[in-house]
């Protein structure tokens, strides 16, 4: 491809003595060829087939980034919104107009080459540079548009989502939000804006903003689990009792604070799940005891469905956080979020 300023300064020569100046420029590119004067003049390989970009090049280049990412082309197709098998065919055709291959596939698996990983380095900067700049569009128009794609812990999107976005989607229309509720570990390849979780660890080059305040933790049960198995009424009781845990690194540390003395309890789980509301549900089916944020479990407590135990000891999680790469700014989209959650703090202050 030509450099854009030495193309730019030779084109504006055109029918005019600067066609000298275009002519010197080719004879020190190998490669290029200038037309004569009274020609329509343009740049043409003389020797070389250097790719031209086209608009099915940058599609294509835009495909290449999703499978890269995903390592899996029906998860790229789905974030894409186009088929595998199109997806598929585009990076066939990518790679016979670049001269190389760009993965290493096979049924099961799906791997960059060498090529591919230096291609994947160099490009998804400049893609990230263009799509920020259209976002930032959004300021001039009367209404912001665009698609955002979150991801959301079960209880965030219980919690934290559930009440504002109804607010949300009134006030912005024109905003489509892909959201997926899974309680899996972040991923920060894995083609999120950003992703909802209660505070902990935060991945490398992601930051954390905060969304609520930090929430206590309840060991709560139903009361046909207390009549057949009793109430514990210390935390070391619970390893003689049926616990449910949610799947994650910490899923069985359950951790209590009482006077200034502190306990960690690896609690033992019958049953590890991974999602809240089945966790939940086999709790009022009297399976275990659950260790959880309290207002999950609040109304099923006033409705009598549950009941707390150990309520004189005390322990807390950090509040749920909105994580997103450092690298670039949120999209208007979730910045607006971000203000109506914080507007509305439909956990409290």
């Amino acid at each position: 491809m030509l450099p854009r300023k030495q193309t730019t300064e030779t084109f504006r020569g055109y029918g005019s003595s600067r066609i000298g100046d275009a002519a010197a420029w080719q004879s020190r590119t190998p490669g290029y060829a200038i037309a004569r004067p009274g020609i329509a003049m343009r740049a043409r390989p003389a020797q070389t087939a250097d790719m031209h970009l086209s608009r099915a090049d940058l599609a294509d280049l835009y495909y290449f980034l999703a499978i890269a990412r995903h390592r899996n082309f029906r998860l790229a197709g789905l974030e894409l919104g186009v088929t595998a098998s199109a997806l598929s065919h585009g990076l066939k055709g990518l790679e016979s107009r670049l001269g190389v291959r760009l993965f290493d596939r096979d049924r099961r698996s799906v791997a960059l080459t060498a090529a591919g990983e230096e291609l994947q380095k160099d490009i998804t900067s400049p893609f990230e540079d263009i799509g920020e700049a259209v976002a930032r569009l959004n300021r001039f128009r009367d209404a912001p548009t665009g698609r955002i794609r979150l991801s959301a812990s079960s209880d965030a999107a219980l919690l934290l989502l559930t009440p504002v976005l109804p607010i949300f989607i009134e006030r912005h229309p024109r905003l489509m939000l892909d959201l997926s509720v899974d309680d899996h570990p972040i991923d920060p390849d894995d083609g999120f804006d950003a992703s909802i979780r209660l505070g902990g660890t935060v991945p490398p080059d992601m930051v954390a903003e905060r969304l609520s305040r930090d929430l206590p933790l309840r060991v709560a049960g139903a009361p046909a689990y207390f009549e057949r198995f009793g109430e514990p009424g210390h935390p070391s009781d619970l390893q003689h009792h049926r616990c449910l845990l949610l799947r994650g690194p910490d899923a069985a540390r359950w951790e209590f604070h009482r006077d200034g003395e502190r306990m960690t309890i690896m609690a033992p789980g019958s049953l590890t799940l991974d999602d809240t509301r089945s966790m939940t549900n086999l709790m009022l089916a009297g399976s275990g005891l659950i260790y959880a944020p309290e207002p999950l479990v609040r109304h099923l407590v006033d409705e009598g469905r549950a009941r707390y135990v150990l309520e004189d000891w005390s322990s807390s999680a950090r509040g749920f956080h909105m994580l997103h790469p450092g690298r670039r700014p949120l999209p208007i989209g979730l910045t607006l979020l971000v203000d109506l959650i914080r507007e509305t703090c439909p956990l409290g202050t």
